[in-house]
């Protein structure tokens, strides 16, 4: 396998991003010595490298020239990103093709292609449009960041809960596209790889992912598109929702920090529905009143934290609330990081659900159920940060968590 791979045909961009590939059946079990072939958009046969994954499913991490990073940092008419295809295959399955992925400068790319079983040969194509800061999309109709319940008879739930999934609606409300059921922080990750630039700084980052997040739940909280007769959650259509792009690559570092804080979302006091946290770009599109995500960047530019950057544009009554449920996974995060020195049901489960974990990724040494949190149980965590795209710290915080518990409930399939 080739790694830090450079294409000299583009070394004139002065600029490097990075690209790992991962494959992985639906129910996340990897695939194996899947043959990734990269090619210059518009030009399928001139395969520029062609490379393996390993036995996690993953690809190393190779070097892609891309355009200079200011391009990313302040508005431009220059395209900030670089366009490649890809071409990934496995004997017995679909191949996928993802044309025009993105690569930024000092990132990492990450691209998922789960695949198909397929008894004869057969080809699924993704295109991937414009970034929304780049391209043209329509603005948000403003909406009430606040949605009236009880009188009106919508359906509303009785209390947050982070979805296993949402239906996602690949097109404006009243369309016949078609809808994709996609997990809830993969949908989440998504948009903000659609809808910022994950070279900005990592506050802003924080601040957009949390208006995201908000404004989805907002969606599900309310059953706002069921209300109305549909059966879906949330539109990618940027007039009425968020830009999502089905097979699109996101970014390792706002992977991340969705893991960390999608339990979250913005409140104000005595309400108890998400905020439906709107905003729009600040260059092409002014939106008083909501966050700009350009205005965001300053802000981060400028050492703003988080909360502060929303509350500069929501508020200050706007604050950060937690979920009381996340569906879909054995239990619910206990509250506490689970360290060398720990013991009880908890490091308990963890050490069961790593042992299942390893039965499909060999690469993670297997390890004694015996509650203890020790070196050999720290080192297996470290491994599955390592392989799912996390700080390998080997301290099983609220991300890795709730990553193990998701992978496991995938492996095992016991939330099928």
């Amino acid at each position: 396998m080739n790694k830090h791979i450079i294409y000299p045909a583009q070394m004139d961009t002065q600029s490097l991003g990075r690209l790992k590939v991962r494959t992985t059946t639906q129910e996340l079990l990897p695939i194996d010595n899947a043959t990734v072939r990269i090619s210059a958009p518009n030009d399928p046969m001139t395969v520029l490298e062609e490379f393996s994954t390993d036995s996690s499913g993953l690809s190393e991490e190779i070097l892609l020239p891309a355009p200079p990073i200011d391009l990313s940092l302040e508005p431009s008419q220059i395209q900030p990103y670089s366009n490649y295809d890809l071409q990934i295959s496995a004997p017995g399955y679909e191949t996928e093709v993802f044309a025009d992925i993105e690569i930024l400068p000092n990132v990492t790319a990450l691209q998922e292609a789960r695949l198909n079983l397929a008894p004869e040969p057969a080809v699924n194509t993704f295109v991937i449009p414009p970034h929304t800061l780049y391209g043209e999309y329509p603005p948000k109709i403003p909406e009430s960041e606040i949605k009236p319940t009880g009188e009106t008879g919508e359906i509303v739930l009785s209390r947050v809960v982070i979805p296993e999934f949402v239906i996602v609606h690949d097109g404006p409300p009243a369309s016949n596209a078609t809808d994709h059921y996609v997990r809830f922080q993969d949908y989440i990750k998504n948009v903000a790889s659609s809808e910022i630039y994950a070279t900005w700084p990592e506050a802003t980052i924080y601040a957009n992912v949390l208006a995201i997040l908000s404004f989805t739940l907002n969606r599900v909280y309310t059953e706002w598109y069921r209300g109305q007769g549909y059966n879906f959650t949330i539109t990618s259509s940027t007039a009425y929702d968020h830009k999502w792009v089905n097979g699109r690559n996101i970014y390792d570092n706002i992977s991340w920090i969705v893991d960390s804080v999608f339990v979250n979302y913005l409140s104000r006091p005595n309400i108890q529905q998400p905020i439906l946290t709107q905003y729009c770009d600040g260059n092409r599109v002014q939106c008083p009143g909501w966050m700009t995500q350009w205005g965001s960047k300053t802000l981060g530019d400028q050492g703003y934290s988080a909360i502060q950057i929303l509350r500069n544009f929501y508020g200050e009554s706007i604050y950060i609330n937690t979920a009381v449920q996340v569906s879909g996974v054995p239990s619910s995060w206990p509250g506490y990081n689970l360290d060398i020195g720990a013991s009880g049901n908890n490091v308990r489960m963890i050490q069961e659900q790593l042992n299942a974990i390893a039965n499909a990724y060999p690469l993670i040494p297997k390890i004694a159920v015996d509650g203890i949190y020790g070196t050999h149980t720290a080192n297996s965590v470290r491994i599955f940060q390592q392989i799912f795209d996390l700080p390998q710290t080997g301290v099983v915080d609220i991300a890795t968590w709730y990553k193990i518990s998701r992978i496991y409930v995938g492996v095992t399939r016991i939330g099928s």
